[in-house]
C-alpha cells in the first residue's frame, strides 16, 4: 500500500487531537480533585458515587434529626430542674406552715407564695422549645395548661378534695412523639406531662386548700408524704430522660463512625491521587512533546519549498 503525504499528516494530526484530549482529562481531574465529572468518564464510578453520596445525605439527615432529639430532650431536663427546685421551696414553706405558732395571717402569707410556685410549676407544663410545646403529647401547638378556668390537657382542672381525671379531655396529650435517628431506629423525644403535672397540680392544689382552710399542724404535715411522692415521680421522670440522653449520645458517636466510613468510601471511589495524577500530566506532557517533535519531521518540504 503507498502511504502518501496526506495520510502521514492526517495520522499525525489524529494522534496529537488524542494526546490534547488525554492532556484536557487530566488538567480537568487535578483541577476538580475528581476522577469522573461526567457520567461518561466512568458510568461504574458514577453510579457507586451516586450511591455513597446518598449515604452520607442520609446520615446527614440523621445528625439533623438528632440535634432535634437533643433539643426535645436538654429542655425537658431543664424544665423539670426547675420544677425540682420549686417543689424543695414548697416543702419548706409546707414544714413552715406546719407550725403552731403561726399565726392564721402568717398561713396566708405562706399560702400566697405556694399559690406562686403552682403558677411556676404551670409554666414550666407550658415549656416550648420553638413554637412546640414539650409536654403536651402530639398536641405541640396546645399548652398543657391553658383556659380561664385553669385547664390541663383540655380539661377544667377541679378544685379539691375532687381529683383530676386520668385522661385528659383532648387526645394526645400522653402520646409519644419519636423521632428516627438512624435506619429502623427511632427515639421517643418528650416526656408525658400530663400525667406528671396533673399529679403535680392535684398536691399543690390540696395542699393550698388545707393552709387555706387553716388546718391544723398534723393536717398540714400529712402533705409532706405527697410532696415526697411527686418528687421522686419528678427524679425518676429526669432520670428516664437521662437515659434517653445518654443512648442519644451513643447515638451520636455511631452517626460519626458512621458519616466517617462513607466519606471515605465516596473519596477512595471518586477522588483522585493527585500524586499519581500530576505524574501522568508530565507524563503525557513529555509524550506530546515528542509526538510534537516527530511530527515535525513527519511533514517533509515540497517541490514548493525547493522553488523559492
Amino acid at each position: 500500500m503507498r502511504v502518501t503525504q496526506s495520510m502521514l499528516s492526517n495520522n499525525m494530526l489524529r494522534n496529537l487531537s488524542a494526546s490534547y484530549n488525554k492532556m484536557g482529562k487530566l488538567q480537568e481531574q487535578i483541577t476538580t480533585g475528581k476522577k469522573v465529572n461526567r457520567p461518561s468518564d466512568d458510568p461504574v464510578v458514577a453510579m457507586k458515587g451516586m450511591g455513597y453520596r446518598m449515604q452520607v445525605d442520609k446520615i446527614a439527615q440523621y445528625q439533623r434529626n438528632l440535634g432535634e432529639v437533643h433539643n426535645y430532650l436538654d429542655s425537658s431536663d431543664d424544665a423539670l430542674d426547675s420544677v425540682g427546685q420549686a417543689l424543695i421551696r414548697v416543702q419548706e414553706l409546707t414544714v413552715d406552715a406546719a407550725n403552731d405558732t403561726k399565726t392564721h395571717e402568717d398561713k396566708q402569707k405562706i399560702m400566697k407564695e405556694i399559690e406562686q410556685l403552682r403558677e411556676q410549676i404551670r409554666d414550666m407544663g407550658n415549656t416550648k422549645v420553638g413554637d412546640k410545646y414539650l409536654f403536651s403529647g402530639t398536641k405541640t401547638d396546645s399548652p398543657l395548661f391553658g383556659g380561664n378556668p385553669i385547664t390541663i390537657g383540655g380539661e377544667i382542672i377541679p378544685v379539691p378534695p375532687a381529683t383530676v381525671a386520668p385522661t385528659p379531655a383532648q387526645k394526645g396529650f400522653t402520646e409519644a412523639i419519636s423521632i428516627e435517628v438512624f435506619d429502623g431506629v427511632e427515639l421517643q423525644v418528650n416526656t408525658n406531662g400530663y400525667k406528671l403535672f396533673s399529679e403535680l397540680d392535684e398536691m399543690m392544689g390540696k395542699l393550698i386548700g388545707s393552709i387555706d382552710n387553716d388546718e391544723g399542724s398534723a393536717a398540714i404535715s400529712a402533705h409532706l408524704d405527697a410532696i415526697s411522692k411527686v418528687q421522686n415521680s419528678v427524679l425518676e421522670t429526669r432520670a428516664d430522660i437521662g437515659a434517653r440522653q445518654n443512648r442519644a449520645e451513643m447515638m451520636g458517636n455511631r452517626l460519626e463512625s458512621q458519616e466517617g466510613a462513607a466519606k471515605k468510601q465516596m473519596s477512595e471511589n471518586e477522588d483522585i491521587d493527585y500524586e499519581k495524577a500530576i505524574t501522568d500530566m508530565l507524563t503525557q506532557e513529555a509524550i506530546h512533546n515528542a509526538a510534537l517533535s516527530v511530527g515535525a519531521r513527519i511533514i517533509q518540504p515540497s517541490l514548493v519549498d525547493f522553488l523559492r
